[in-house]
Formats: structure tokens, C-alpha cells, sequence
């Protein structure tokens, strides 16, 4: 199991940090681990899960459209 901090996780996903944030609020992306007073961080595994979730849904919207 590894933590990964915004930076690692923008990488990812792609996403902007305001991006990642508002999905985070609308319940569309894996919650952060607060690491201590000012500092957060994801598991490595939920943000691949999420990024898998994506090429799913992509994968089934492609195949109802053929």
C-alpha cells in the first residue's frame, strides 16, 4: 500500500488540482488521507481503481454506440 501525494496524483490522472478538488466534493474521486495539519495524501490503489473505473465507462460507451 503507497501514499501518494497531489503532484503524483495529477500526473495520473491528468487532472488539475481544482479539477480533482471539485470531483472530491462531488463524491466523483477518491477521498485524500489527511497526513498531518497541512498535508494530504491518496491511495496509490483508489486512484488507480478510479483511472480504471474511467477506461470502463469509456469502453462501455464505445461498444453502445457500434
Amino acid at each position: 500500500m503507497r501514499i501518494i501525494r497531489l503532484k503524483e496524483v495529477m500526473d495520473l490522472t491528468g487532472l488539475a488540482r481544482s479539477t480533482i478538488y471539485k470531483f472530491i466534493s462531488g463524491d466523483l474521486f477518491p477521498k485524500p488521507i489527511p497526513l498531518g495539519d497541512r498535508c494530504v495524501g491518496w491511495l496509490e490503489s483508489e486512484v488507480h481503481d478510479w483511472i480504471l473505473d474511467k477506461v470502463k465507462e469509456r469502453d462501455q460507451l464505445v461498444s453502445r454506440s457500434s
